[in-house]
Order: C-alpha cells, then sequence, then structure tokens
C-alpha cells in the first residue's frame, strides 16, 4: 500500500499561521524544519510530526459545509491514497529516507470549532483528525513523494 504525500505544512510559534511549502528537511530534533511543535521535548516526543488524509479532511469540512485549506487542521501533511495506520507503533516510509513512527491519534482541539461549527465532531470518528508521529529516520521530503506503511 503506497500514497502520495501531497502537502507540507508547518508554523513558526503557537497559533501563528500555517505556513504550506513544497518541501522541508524532517530531523529527530526538530520534526519538520521550522515547525515549532516538532522540537524534542523529553523523549519520545509523541506529538513531533502529525500527519492527515486528505479524503478524511475533504469528508469532515463536507459534513460541516464550509471550503476550509487543508491547512486550517493544522497537521503537517497532508497524505492521499493511503489509508494511515490507527495504531500505534507503525512505521511509514516518506521519499527516500524518512521514517516516521504512528504514536497516537490527533485529538482534534477547540480551534477547530473556531473555524466551523461542528468540525471537531466531524474529525472525532476513526481517526479522522489524524495521526501524531515522531521522527525515527531523518530526511528531505517533497510535495510528490510516496509515502508507504513499512513492511
Amino acid at each position: 500500500m503506497t500514497g502520495v504525500l501531497v502537502g507540507i505544512a508547518r508554523h513558526a510559534r503557537p497559533k501563528a499561521p500555517m505556513e504550506v511549502v513544497e518541501h522541508a528537511r524532517v530531523t529527530r530534533e526538530t520534526g519538520i524544519a521550522g515547525d515549532y511543535r516538532g522540537a524534542m521535548k523529553g523523549r519520545p516526543h509523541k506529538r513531533q510530526v502529525t500527519l492527515i488524509e486528505a479524503g478524511d479532511w475533504a469528508a469532515a469540512i463536507a459534513e460541516v459545509g464550509r471550503g476550509l485549506p487543508w491547512q486550517e487542521r493544522r497537521a503537517n501533511l497532508l497524505v492521499e491514497g493511503l489509508d494511515l495506520p490507527q495504531a500505534a507503533g507503525v512505521r511509514l516510509c516518506i521519499g527516500a529516507d524518512v521514517v516516521l513512527e504512528i504514536t497516537r491519534e490527533t485529538d482534534p482541539c477547540e480551534r477547530m470549532e473556531a473555524l466551523a461549527k461542528g468540525l471537531r465532531a466531524a474529525l472525532t470518528p476513526d481517526w479522522r483528525g489524524g495521526a501524531c508521529a515522531m521522527v525515527i529516520e531523518e530526511g528531505e521530503i517533497a510535495v510528490g513523494d510516496t509515502i508507504r506503511i513499512e513492511a
């Protein structure tokens, strides 16, 4: 099973707007380079990188009747064509080098409700809000890279 990385986003400080980029460096120390949340805050850091499926985001915003860009979810990576694993410990390979390990579900926060009434609830079932991961292997990623579950 493979998918495609169709979006990369980061934010430099808490509550800052998300910056959409075409490529990024991913390290164990910083997560997505330039993203404040990725810096290690104790080991293991369980929310270093966040991922969301494009189809899950589309379903959630359709449910609330709003057209919102994916980065408003505040996830780092947007994935298409791959069902993200819903279990801690599963590893994902992105591009040639990067390996992430799923740590937990991303819980939708009150900021989602501020974007659209009902969005927090629309993102809650079946890990629809995405997954958190920590960096296992570093490297460069770019929009268009293949993403796959490590065998």
